[in-house]
């Protein structure tokens, strides 16, 4: 379901198994857009328990993040007032974005009643890539 680059199983885990709502404490300042990446999987299609190196690498590779967070001056004109951008917010509160695979502000929390973490980033707004339908993954996969 996540796979956008069309090299690995289909993740046919639920949004809440992927993306856990987790408070993480922090309040984004400024044109900042927290997202959380997708947790990755810790066993294969067929059940195989995956290695730390191997979900480090999931980890590290992903590149699709839910957005938690988008601060008081995102998509906004910081040298005109504050207007907003003409075409509009990039994202929201909730949406799936492309995320840059290098870059940004990235922390761990823990999840609670686990022994796992979920990984967060802090982007500026615009570096936010594009906003993704979970509903086509399939179909990017095949593009990817």
């Amino acid at each position: 379901m996540f796979d956008l680059k069309g090299n690995e199983e289909p993740d046919t885990r639920s949004e809440e198994e992927c993306f856990p709502n987790i408070d993480t404490g922090i309040e984004v300042a400024g044109d900042r857009v927290l997202v959380q990446l997708r947790r990755e999987k810790s066993t294969s299609k067929g059940g195989i328990i995956l290695v730390d190196e191997t979900r480090q690498t999931l980890r590290f590779n992903e590149t699709v993040a839910k957005v938690v967070q988008v601060g008081p001056l995102a998509y906004r004109n910081l040298d005109e007032g504050l207007t907003p951008w003409p075409e509009g917010p990039w994202c929201k509160e909730g949406d799936f974005v492309r995320i840059p695979k290098f870059g940004g502000d990235r922390f761990e929390r823990k999840i609670p009643n686990t022994e796992d973490t979920a990984l967060f980033c802090i982007f500026s707004d615009h570096e936010i890539i594009a906003k993704v339908d979970p509903a086509a993954f399939e179909e990017l996969d095949e593009l990817l």
